[in-house]
């Protein structure tokens, strides 16, 4: 494809972030965007040709034709929205997770797959400097043969607003394992370099959030904190703690850290924000030896920049539906594994 990448976002919350990036990126026309909100639209007015504001995403489908469909909606959505516009014949960049249930999820897939077009998911936490120059380490084969890694984002009081679709399992399919989980699992599976899950076995606890949506009237019923355990085919294991509400020093924790035969990795935050370092610890000649990655030369492309040299270039996306299935079955299977308190094969 030589000439610029047609883009288009349904969902202008948080894909309000989408349509900057794609405006931001050389490569990439904003040709479109809708939103049943019209205050959002009009934040875009100046920003898409006339006519390219809608509250229709059939309707922007037809008259369009974008090449590149960005999905940021309330998760129960991501599907059926998604598939619309492959359907449609366009690519589709979906924010995470990737959908509610497994069967969707493949559902998703297997039109991506009819329709020759790409399915990209926004795993954001690839798409940052000192996560690309861990993963470029351990391609190299730094960590040996990793079997062992310990991920977690833990929260000291970050719930979001009850009584919004956040809040409701059935809109949203989870609590902060769905919401935070996905990027800290995947980080860790991405470094541990993409081992199939095989069981998993999890706990999710309703002790803070439930109680305080209930005392003001308002709907909730997602997890505080989940907590589990990730068993892989090759041997390795994957232990994980996320949670929005909990007692720490601490705003915001986050950590990854990949543990090999020959070195270990480590993703985390610095301070309570989201400044981020990347670590490597390792052995040379029974020294040991601690140090700091430094971010590849050059700008770090974000996830829209990335979808759109996949859809220009003809290229595998850094992120794609099948990444976004291994982590929606483990996603799903540790709910599951919560529910009935025992392992769940996947």
């Amino acid at each position: 494809m030589s000439s610029a990448v047609r883009c288009a976002v349904v969902g202008l919350g948080m894909g309000s972030g989408h349509a900057k990036g794609y405006l931001e990126c050389p490569d990439a026309k904003l040709v479109a965007v809708c939103d049943l909100d019209p205050k959002r639209l009009e934040k875009f007015k100046d920003s898409v040709p006339a006519g390219g504001m809608y509250s229709d995403h059939k309707k922007m489908l037809k008259e369009v034709k974008p090449d590149l469909v960005s999905v940021a909606l309330p998760n129960f959505l991501h599907a059926p929205i998604s598939i619309d516009a492959l359907k449609a014949g366009a690519h589709v960049l979906c924010e995470k997770p990737m959908a509610m249930t497994v069967k969707q999820a493949e559902g998703m897939l297997r039109v991506a797959e009819k329709a020759r077009r790409k399915l990209g998911i926004n795993l954001s936490y690839r798409f940052t400097g000192p996560a690309r120059a861990l993963k470029d380490l351990a391609d190299t084969g730094f960590l040996g043969q990793a079997y062992h890694a310990h991920t977690r984002w833990t929260r000291r009081d970050g719930f979001p607003g009850f009584g919004g679709w956040f809040g409701q399992k059935k809109l949203s399919g989870g609590g902060p394992l769905i919401d935070l989980g996905v990027h800290r699992i995947d980080m860790a599976i991405w470094l541990m370099g993409s081992p199939e899950p095989v069981s998993v076995s999890g706990s999710a606890h309703y002790r803070v959030g439930v109680p305080r949506a209930k005392k003001v009237g308002k709907a909730y019923d997602c997890e505080d904190l989940a907590a589990g355990y990730i068993r892989f085919k090759n041997g390795a294991s994957l232990v994980f703690e996320i949670s929005w509400g909990n007692h720490q020093a601490t705003r915001e924790k986050m950590g990854t850290e990949v543990i090999g035969t020959q070195g270990a990795l480590v993703h985390r935050n610095e301070g309570e924000g989201y400044d981020f370092v990347g670590e490597y610890f390792h052995e040379v000649n029974g020294h040991k030896l601690n140090g700091r990655v430094h971010s590849p030369s050059g700008a770090i492309a974000n996830a829209y920049v990335e979808m759109v040299r996949a859809v220009k270039n003809d290229t595998k996306p850094l992120a794609d539906g099948h990444d976004g299935l291994r982590i929606q079955k483990i996603l799903n299977g540790l709910y599951k594994s919560a529910e009935i308190g025992r392992e769940v094969r996947l």
